[in-house]
């Protein structure tokens, strides 16, 4: 129950803290009498719907389709001889997303890893407003996974080859150069090996809670500095020296191109989706354990659209 009060209180603080805060943009216009308070919704949050490995706020409009490929290198530490990464590809991922509504998008991804195939939901419940009325956008997003490998009989059940993964997603947009997110996270596997940690002899757990965090500094008009990170609750995983896990931290630049939005990134975690890259990151960053990536993404109309004015940068 400590990890449900932990966030609960570190989710709370977030949500409290922009009706105290306001930017210095927002200050100008308190003093200015003759600037209209609009109750306008705040765009581009993020530019995305993902900042690497996190989710954001962000959906796929309706009638639209994502169509996007994540690619992940092998780790820089193999040095010259697998040319710093470049000669393997540890991990491989195309999607598709489609827009139902504006703020309903369902998609489907296949990995590379463990042959991943994954179906998704988000819906996006509340809009920051720019005047302060709603300080935060929020969006809930569900997961679900299948690996189609038995591993030598240890997977016969299917249901043992399933996994879930839910998000409450709480952004704010401070301003018009940074963005920032939180995102308390619940990961059941259906089945884990139930391996017990000598450090501590704490046994490896069905249901994992993550706490994430990502953001987005905007350097240009169309780049932005980009990061996402995930703390895991998990006393198996504390100085666990036979099965060490480590949290996913990714760091990256941002290029927009008309339809196109392109990551390049580094991380140290070879899965993509939550419910790979939050149990199952085995890779450490201070032993060069990280990884160059890139995620690219190409929207689609699908059908007929009514004309929207411009969202704002």
């Amino acid at each position: 129950m400590k990890y449900f009060y932990l966030i609960f209180n570190v989710v709370l603080l977030f949500s409290i803290f922009p009706f105290s805060v306001y930017s210095q943009d927002d200050l100008m216009k308190m003093l200015d009498d003759s600037a209209p308070q609009k109750n306008e919704k705040v765009f581009a949050t993020f530019k995305d719907f993902k900042i690497i490995n996190a989710h954001t706020t962000e959906t796929v409009k309706k009638k639209t389709l994502s169509f996007c490929i994540s690619h992940r290198f092998g780790n820089v530490n193999t040095g010259i001889h697998g040319f710093y990464g470049f000669d393997s590809a540890d991990n491989i991922r195309f999607s598709f997303d489609y827009g139902i509504t504006d703020k309903l998008m369902v998609g489907i991804g296949r990995s590379k890893v463990h042959e991943l195939l994954d179906g998704s939901v988000k819906y996006r419940l509340l809009d920051q407003t720019t005047n302060n009325h709603v300080p935060v956008s929020v969006a809930l997003f569900g997961c679900g996974t299948l690996t189609p490998i038995k591993n030598d009989g240890t997977l016969d059940n299917f249901s043992h080859r399933l996994s879930y993964a839910s998000q409450l997603i709480i952004a704010r947009k401070f301003g018009s150069k940074f963005s920032f997110e939180l995102l308390p996270t619940y990961v059941h596997r259906n089945y884990v090996a139930g391996l017990v940690n000598d450090y501590n002899g704490a046994q490896e757990t069905n249901d994992l809670f993550a706490l994430g965090a990502g953001g987005r500094v905007k350097i240009t008009k169309r780049s932005a500095i980009i990061f996402d990170f995930f703390y895991t609750f998990s006393d198996y995983r504390v100085k666990n020296t036979v099965d060490p896990y480590y949290m996913p931290l990714s760091i990256g630049y941002e290029i927009e191109t008309g339809g196109h939005v392109f990551h390049i990134n580094f991380t140290n975690s070879s899965g993509i989706v939550e419910n790979d890259y939050i149990p199952y990151t085995n890779d450490n960053w201070l032993k060069g354990g990280f990884k160059l990536g890139f995620n690219i993404s190409r929207v689609f109309n699908i059908g007929k659209h009514e004309a929207k004015k411009p969202e704002k940068s």
